[in-house]
């Protein structure tokens, strides 16, 4: 903490109207001792001329977590607003998102979990500078870094090779994976309303990516200012990975969210929805009736050879060996894509 500026001098470089935040930082933790520090660092290391807030949810973590939160809060109390649940939400089927929208006042809301983390100083100033500039734009992304639980980097989360404008085709085609959630900033107000698909998804991402490409364009930085974290313990990546269930049940739902889109949609955009339902069906079938029986599933038979390696490294390879291999990944020993 020591390299970083006081709360007076953050609050010094703001400008105009300083009392309500223009952006709220939102921040989901759990367990994350090892990590929370980082994500803090990296919000307070922002530097803008206007003032932020920083909403971070502790869902009762039985570690250190909410002592390092604690000890910031202390520091900027202005500007680190927390709030810390005595039982776990998560694990009552509650969103941890709920219990902080209420509280987030900005007019922007820009978001980054406690085991990820920022790593440009500019990020915010540059996306928000952008969004102001150009009030059709819903969301403003950039690319990320994959990193390991020791912020070695091993890949990037990188949806175009230049500055780009997003289209709803773009994000269905791509997926929960296709922008980092540590990169995405959002117009508040078209989060107030959110539609039904959103709520019975089984993660937050995709439906809300889909969201705000109905309501605007997303506008892509094709620059790395932030990092992500993958197959950590306790992450997503590790349990979507090794957890056969988890896996099985998420393909069932997010076969569901993408019917009910096309149905909210009043399938406007049928043809992309149908070829990425299709997909998930097929993951889905491969996970029941194992890889040997892939040729028996027409979508199988209608892929590139790129997508048949990647269900081949998915699902083809010995369940220890596989493990074995996203160990390698997760050190950045070689790189498997999803």
């Amino acid at each position: 903490m020591n390299t970083l500026r006081s709360e007076e001098e953050i609050v010094d470089h703001w400008k105009g109207e300083t009392s309500k935040p223009l952006v709220s930082i939102s921040c989901i933790t759990y367990n994350h001792e090892a990590y929370i520090e980082d994500a803090l660092i990296g919000f307070l290391k922002q530097e803008t001329d206007f003032p932020f807030e920083i909403i971070i949810h502790d869902d009762a973590s039985t570690d250190q977590t909410a002592e390092i939160i604690r000890n910031y809060e202390k520091k900027y109390p202005k500007i680190v607003k927390p709030v810390y649940q005595k039982e776990n939400q998560y694990s009552q089927g509650n969103r941890p998102t709920q219990f902080i929208k209420h509280l987030r006042t900005g007019k922007y809301i820009a978001y980054c979990e406690g085991d990820d983390y920022w790593i440009s100083s500019k990020k915010l100033q540059l996306q928000i500078e952008y969004m102001e500039n150009n009030p059709e734009c819903s969301m403003c992304c950039h690319s990320a870094y994959k990193v390991n639980s020791e912020k070695k980097i091993i890949g990037s989360i990188r949806p175009a090779k230049q500055n780009s404008v997003f289209r709803i085709e773009d994000v269905i085609n791509g997926g929960g994976g296709f922008i980092a959630t540590n990169s995405r900033v959002v117009r508040k107000e078209y989060t107030e309303s959110l539609p039904a698909y959103y709520f019975t998804a089984p993660v937050g991402d995709f439906p809300s990516q889909i969201h705000m490409a109905l309501r605007g364009k997303i506008y892509y930085f094709d620059e790395c200012f932030s990092a992500y974290r993958i197959m950590v313990k306790g992450s997503w990546t590790e349990r979507f990975n090794f957890d056969l269930n988890y896996k099985r049940d998420y393909y069932k739902k997010i076969v569901k969210t993408l019917e009910e889109v096309n149905k909210y949609t009043n399938f406007k955009y049928s043809d992309v929805i149908t070829k990425a339902i299709n997909y998930r069906s097929l993951n889905l079938f491969l996970l029941e009736n194992g890889y040997n029986n892939r040729k028996k599933n027409s979508v199988y038979r209608s892929l590139k050879l790129k997508k048949k390696v990647v269900l081949f490294l998915k699902y083809g390879l010995n369940k220890k060996l596989l493990k074995f291999l996203l160990k390698l990944k997760s050190n950045g020993i070689f790189y498997l894509s999803k």
